[in-house]
């Protein structure tokens, strides 16, 4: 027979509780993910340039002698 307490004292409200934290779990799953994703602090950007790349462009532009690249290259 179906009745109101088909599903014990709590009735219909037990399934709702499951998919709820069902949702939660799928929530921090995703969030834990996107985090990871996202470039870390300490990563170079696109626009940023590496220091060997701004030793080159000093040695380039005569800023700095052939002794001072080879010591610091």
């Amino acid at each position: 027979m179906m009745g109101p307490m088909m599903y014990g004292p709590y009735g219909g409200w037990m399934f709702f509780h499951f998919f709820f934290w069902i949702l939660v779990i799928i929530g921090v799953v995703l969030l834990i993910v996107w985090l990871v994703k996202q470039p870390g602090r300490y990563e170079r950007g696109h626009g940023e340039e590496s220091p060997l790349d701004i030793l080159k462009k000093r040695y380039a532009k005569g800023e700095i002698s052939k002794e001072e690249y080879d010591i610091k290259g």
